[in-house]
């Protein structure tokens, strides 16, 4: 039969000193029952508190310290680099998560011959404008990239070591990890977990991180899009321009031929030029932008975070 496959189990952490003692020692306990080999990796993002000092006392434990905070992110693509086994078990820091969970992930995985299989916390123990704000968002997704993940926001996933072979992840990205892999052909499941409250510390989730994860949203959808076929949208987008632009001077033509007015230099007609012009430059710039970002961090040896030191107990 075939060797059980060895687990990577990847945490990011950000000021969670109260949380990661008893959340490493959960993991070791679910662990060390699958009779599987494991590596458990943490990822110190810049935590400003004694997190650094409490994962240092920890046995077995990678401990991966940021110089500064980059982001979950960062964090995750950091952990899942350095990851050796053939699955990778991602999960909050915030001790929210339970780690006995990941055993059903697991099994919804191999049963169904999946690459990434979502946990779904059907019932969170969250605040009111987490809960509604979460909502709004997973609303927002399904009609923009629709990945089929009913908790996208979660981090706690299983995924196989392949699916990140040829991925760099940036900004907001972590939540829409199902979508990018399910473009490039991967398969995708869920499981309905436990979510537990949190115990220790505070919630690291604002309203700019929610106006950043938008933003990475609005990027996915592009990408799923329009990547190998940009022409269809700037070529449409420059075909109707170009129309505004003919009736406009028809509507100018007709103003002069008919009536005997100069409407050529009026500001209205500037204004509105320049709108429409200056509007689909910025557009088109920020979409090519993001290009040009994904392309520069796949072939470069760049990363958008720098590690201080590894720490390997």
């Amino acid at each position: 039969m075939e060797a059980p496959k060895k687990l990577s189990i990847v945490v990011p952490v950000f000021n969670e000193e109260g949380n990661v003692a008893n959340l490493h020692k959960e993991i070791v306990s679910i662990c060390s029952i699958t009779g599987r080999e494991y590596e458990i990796i943490f990822i110190n993002d810049g935590s400003t508190d004694k997190t650094l000092d409490e994962l240092k006392k920890l046995k077995p434990i990678k401990v991966i310290n940021f110089r500064k905070n980059f982001g979950q992110t960062s964090a995750l693509d950091a952990g899942f680099k350095a990851s050796k086994g053939e699955y990778i078990v991602a999960l909050d820091g915030d001790g929210q998560d339970d780690p006995s969970e990941m055993l059903k992930l697991i099994e919804k995985l191999e049963e169904d011959d999946l690459d990434v299989v979502s946990a779904w916390r059907k019932n969170r123990e969250d605040s009111f404008s987490k809960k509604v704000s979460s909502k709004m968002a997973a609303r927002l997704r399904k009609h923009l990239i629709n990945d089929g993940i009913h908790d996208s926001g979660t981090s706690f996933k299983v995924y196989k070591k392949e699916c990140f072979e040829h991925i760099d992840l940036y900004g907001e990205m972590h939540r829409f990890i199902p979508a990018i892999l399910k473009i490039k052909g991967f398969k995708i499941g869920e499981v309905v977990v436990n979510h537990r409250r949190r115990t220790s510390g505070q919630t690291k989730y604002d309203w700019y991180r929610g106006v950043k994860g938008i933003l990475d949203m609005i990027s996915v959808w592009f990408w799923m899009k329009f990547a190998n076929r940009p022409l269809h949208l700037f070529g449409a987008a420059g075909v109707f321009i170009m129309f505004l632009g003919g009736v406009s001077f028809l509507f100018v033509l007709g103003q002069s031929i008919f009536f005997g007015k100069d409407l050529s230099d009026t500001a209205l007609t500037t204004i509105s030029m320049f709108s429409i012009l200056g509007g689909a430059q910025l557009f088109v710039f920020g979409l090519l932008a993001d290009i040009l970002s994904k392309s520069y961090f796949s072939s470069t040896k760049d990363t958008p975070y720098v590690v201080k030191e590894v720490i390997d107990n």
